[in-house]
Formats: C-alpha cells, structure tokens, sequence
C-alpha cells in the first residue's frame, strides 16, 4: 500500500514539475519578440528618427545662427566703442598687404586654404585694434557654421567689415571712388541702412576688407551663405539682420567660389551695394 501511495506521490510531483516548467517556457515565449515583432519595433525607430532629425538638425542651425549674430554684434558694439575713445574715428579696415605689414587693422590675420599662419594664430586677433573691447574673446570672429578647414587646420575668423565704412589707409579711394568712404560715425547719414560686418563666403575669404567694385557686376568677395542660405550682417545703428540672397548663383557652396566670377542674379549685388554706401554729391 505504501509502494502505490509512493507511486502515486512521484507521477504527481513529476506531472506538477512538467506543469510549472511548461507553464515557465509559454511566459518566456509570450515576453520574447517575435521576428515580425523585432522588425515592427525597428520601422517605427526609424521614423521616429526620420521625424525628429530634420528638427534636431534645424535646432542647431538655429543655434549657430544666433551665435554668429552674437558675435558680430560684438563685433559692432565694440566699434562703436572704439569710435567713442577716438574722436568719433571709425577703426582701420585694411586690407591684406598694409595688414601684414603694419598689423595696425581692427583685426590683424590674412587667411588662405593653404598654411598660412592667419589662418590658425588667435594671437592675430587678440592683437588687433578692435581686441581691448571684445575682452580678447575670439570665438566672436568666426560663424559656428563655418567648417572650413586650410592645411593647416579649421580656419579662425569667418567675419569682414565692409570696406567703406573704417580707413581703408592706403586703398582709400581705390576701388569705389564714386562712393562715400565713411571715416566717422557721423558721416553715416542713416545708419540702419549700412551694414559694418558681415559672414563672408569661405572661398573669397582672406583679410578683413569685403571689398568689391560696386560698378561692375563681378563678385571678387563673396556673402557666406550658412543660415538657410543667407548671412548675417550687423549694421551701424547695432541693429542684426539675416538676409537670405535670392539668386542661387550667390549661394554657393564651398569650394565653388573661387577667384572673381559674374554676378548671376542682380537683385543681391545691388541689395549688398547699396547698403554699402551712398554715391559721392
């Protein structure tokens, strides 16, 4: 009787293991994925990427945008500055030999794509003439969009100062004659309409001076395009504007706007003329 009963006790303590481990195994296959599953789950990560990457992406541009209008507004402020402890004298805005030269400009480095050492030396813009007001930041000079890289490393400055507004020193008068070269603040008849800095394209970019012949329909200097395909710019009232350029001929990218080429579409060199300067009495 107590053999049967022993039976008895084995089969049902084996048929309740064999339960319990088949109960444990249809749990796990109910939590695990199944490949479908697995696939479903990896097609909504992909669009959730795809929705929320073309918003990241717009964010950081967004980002460097402000940046860059920060630092050139910066840059204007401590022009005005400058102007304010000189007599009411706009800085030097030379151009390349007279910078190499004297290093006497607002700021002192010529940049090429090769190795020059303007290119790199922050001591370059740390010495120059506008540096005592911008608290000897350097980071003001350079565009947060721009990834130029030279030979010998990312390129320091992506900012130039319009050419008719400071002194020129010895190209005064030499490309623009027809056109009002402003020396002080107060020859500037309407300040919210001329613009003292600007991000330069990448290819024309080498001194500080964004000089071309406003009577002739050449680009020899660029406008950058980095901000939905416009630039900053800040003008001689401290106000900031981003101004996209409506031809896509002005909007090239880098590495398409090397040496002097023909204006494409009108409308943005005269746009860029005429809040450059006025034409002489």
């Amino acid at each position: 009787m107590w053999g049967a009963r022993l039976k008895h006790w084995e089969m049902s303590a084996s048929q309740t293991a064999v339960a319990k481990i088949s109960e444990w195994a249809q749990r796990r296959a109910r939590r695990a994925f199944t490949l479908i599953e697995l696939l479903v789950v990896i097609a909504i990560i992909a669009i959730i990427a795809a929705l929320l990457l073309p918003a990241l992406a717009k964010a950081k541009a967004r980002a460097h945008r402000i940046a860059c209008m920060n630092g050139i507004q910066q840059l204007v402020q401590a022009t005005v500055i400058y102007a304010d402890e000189n007599q009411d004298f706009l800085v030097n805005n030379h151009g390349i030999t007279e910078t190499l030269v004297r290093k006497q400009n607002w700021v002192n480095n010529v940049e090429n794509m090769l190795d020059s050492e303007g290119n790199t030396n922050l001591a370059l813009l740390t010495t120059g003439k506008l540096a005592p007001y911008l608290g000897q930041s350097t980071a003001v000079f350079k565009c947060p969009s721009d990834r130029s890289i030279a030979q010998n490393g990312p390129r320091i400055r992506s900012i130039s100062m319009n050419s008719l507004v400071g002194d020129p020193g010895e190209l005064t008068n030499r490309f623009n004659p027809q056109l009002v070269q402003f020396f002080r603040w107060a020859e500037i008849p309407d300040p919210s309409a001329i613009y003292v800095f600007l991000d330069e394209h990448p290819d024309t970019i080498n001194d500080g001076f964004f000089m071309n012949r406003w009577d002739v329909y050449t680009w020899g200097n660029l406008p950058a395009s980095y901000h939905d395909g416009g630039a900053n710019l800040s003008f001689a009232d401290g106000h900031i504007e981003t101004h996209r350029w409506v031809s896509e001929d002005t909007r090239r990218p880098p590495g398409g706007a090397t040496g002097t080429f023909p204006v494409g579409g009108k409308a943005d060199f005269d746009w860029l003329r005429d809040h450059s300067s006025v034409g002489k009495p």
